[in-house]
């Protein structure tokens, strides 16, 4: 086995968690799962691969992934969501990776999307390299509620194997948690108190379709590579009439 901690977050992902879980066992000597209070099988089905589960109820996103990262035992961390795969040639390369002289501090990796059974190509969805791999000692989260920062020091390596990632499992699946992530971008707008103007808005809208279908080829997908387009520019419109709805709330 390899020294290395995988730590992986749940909440709910009893359709998810063993694939992921089984992509590791064997290979990395800790296997560390935080559950945000999972009310399915989640814990039941960790307990057969997992070193260690903890039960943590999520606050802030960013905070939360730096408390799990803080649990390892090992120095080296690779961290996974459960509904990422690491691929042989991935381990493989890791492997490598860490038996010669580190000279960096962390590694992207690239992360092969799908959307159901289809990998979304273009559109800036691969290769879409993440911070995955790092010393726990030289990385950290921003403190944010949605998509926080990564912050790590120089230098970075990158690693050219790929985790898979089934991203979601349906157009609804989409809008679902598209629905949610909203919801907390709006919250975070409005807790940096930096107000979003409207014109700034429409601006995000816009730029973020076009830089996905044209700028990033995302027309080579086809319809699915329209529909990511659209759907970041509607995030950017959700975001903006959630966070409008916050205001309201808060003048009354």
């Amino acid at each position: 086995m390899i020294n290395l901690s995988v730590v992986i977050l749940t909440k709910n992902e009893e359709r998810n968690i063993q694939e992921c879980l089984k992509s590791v066992s064997g290979w990395a000597d800790e296997i560390i799962v935080v559950d945000d209070e999972s009310t399915d099988k989640t814990r039941e089905i960790c307990a057969k691969f997992a070193h260690k589960i903890l039960v943590r109820r999520m606050d802030v996103e960013g905070r939360h992934r730096n408390f799990a990262y803080a649990q390892a035992k090992n120095l080296w961390v690779l961290s996974l969501d459960a509904d990422e795969r690491a691929t042989e040639e991935l381990k493989k390369e890791i492997e490598e990776a860490l038996e010669a002289e580190v000279k960096y501090n962390g590694f992207t990796i690239p992360r092969r999307n799908f959307i159901g059974d289809y990998w979304v190509r273009h559109g800036g969805w691969y290769p879409s390299p993440q911070l995955k791999l790092f010393r726990k000692d030289k990385f950290s989260y921003e403190e944010a509620g949605v998509h926080p920062r990564a912050f790590m020091d120089d230098p970075c390596g990158h690693l050219k194997s790929d985790i898979i990632h089934y991203s979601y499992k349906n157009i609804e699946d989409f809008l679902s948690k598209m629905n949610n992530q909203t919801t907390r971008e709006a919250q975070k707008w409005f807790n940096q108190n930096k107000p979003m103007r409207l014109g700034r808005f429409i601006w995000r809208a816009y730029d973020r379709f076009f830089r996905s279908y044209f700028g990033k080829k995302g027309y080579k997908d086809g319809f699915i590579g329209f529909t990511i387009a659209y759907f970041a520019g509607l995030y950017q419109f959700l975001s903006y009439l959630k966070y409008r709805e916050i205001i309201r709330s808060k003048a009354q």
